[in-house]
């Protein structure tokens, strides 16, 4: 892969663009634990329907590096959502539209709650919208299926992800789709980026910071005061989701219709788990073909 560099105040982001220079420009945010490979198949089918697409590795991941030592670490989705402006600031978009899944999406869902005269559309996959940016604790059978947050919170936990973070994302691999899904080679070229030397540290903010005392960078407390009197959202948004995610199951996308005030559209791919745009790339690009152009609902 060829990749760029740019650099913005906080990083350097090292980013994938493809398809025509002058076209409408989307942005391709992948998830956790995951790289710029989850949107592999994708690109070249949105590049060939005209769209330019930017790739990034998020904070954390990959070869995207941050250029302070005495940075915080912060991986809060208001992060990424920032870099994200910050990225299309330093490309001179003015506006682009966002496919995100996972912390990707909720990237994307900030991006359109805060930065709405810079967002065209969006699309948010495997993940439902959290309105006013809050996360509530969920019932016993959804905490289940969180085990791994609870294992960061504890200082034991966040150790063992720390020492071991390909091992600890395989797991998730392992247990948020339906069996097979992936191959070995696939899997062995995404985990490089988890050696990245702030994966650890992006990872464990990210989520302990959502019930723990975590330290946070003051840089992003007016966006996350915003976020906090957000209910719903006023950009077009397509939201898909897997029938057969172990980690975040398509019911708790349901009902959500007040959320949007705008086009809206959800669509739950049977078969398919948390990954979407790895497992069905077909079904998936023709539906954000067709969402970026225009053309539904």
């Amino acid at each position: 892969m060829r990749t760029n560099t740019i650099q913005t105040d906080l990083l350097d982001i090292v980013y994938l663009d493809q398809g025509p220079a002058d076209g409408s420009p989307v942005f391709l945010l992948h998830g956790w634990p995951d790289d710029v490979r989850s949107w592999q198949h994708i690109a070249p089918i949105l590049n060939e329907k005209g769209f330019r697409t930017i790739t990034p590795y998020l904070r954390g991941t990959g070869e995207t590096r941050f250029l302070r030592e005495d940075t915080i670490r912060d991986g809060r989705a208001v992060a990424l959502a920032q870099d994200v402006i910050d990225l299309a600031n330093a490309l001179n978009i003015e506006q682009f539209q966002v496919a995100g899944n996972d912390w990707g999406a909720r990237a994307a869902y900030l991006l359109a709650a805060l930065f709405p005269e810079r967002v065209k559309r969006i699309a948010a996959l495997g993940l439902a919208f959290q309105p006013n940016g809050q996360f509530h604790m969920p019932g016993f059978e959804q905490a289940r299926r969180f085990w791994y947050q609870w294992f960061m919170y504890i200082e034991e936990g966040a150790a063992a992800v720390a020492e071991d973070p390909v091992g600890f994302a395989r797991i998730q691999w392992d247990t948020w789709s339906p069996a097979d899904w992936y191959n070995e080679a696939d899997f062995a070229a995404t985990a490089h980026s988890f050696l990245n030397p702030d994966w650890a540290a992006i990872t464990l903010q990210g989520y302990r910071s959502r019930f723990c005392t975590e330290k946070t960078d003051p840089l992003y407390d007016i966006l996350s005061q915003r976020m906090g009197a957000i209910g719903q959202l006023k950009v077009p948004t397509l939201v898909i989701v897997g029938g057969e995610d172990g980690c975040d199951p398509a019911e708790l996308s349901e009902n959500m219709e007040h959320c949007f005030t705008a086009d809206y559209k959800r669509v739950v791919l049977e078969g398919v788990g948390h990954f979407p745009q790895r497992e069905a790339p077909v079904n998936v690009s023709a539906l954000l073909g067709d969402w970026f152009g225009g053309k539904y609902p």
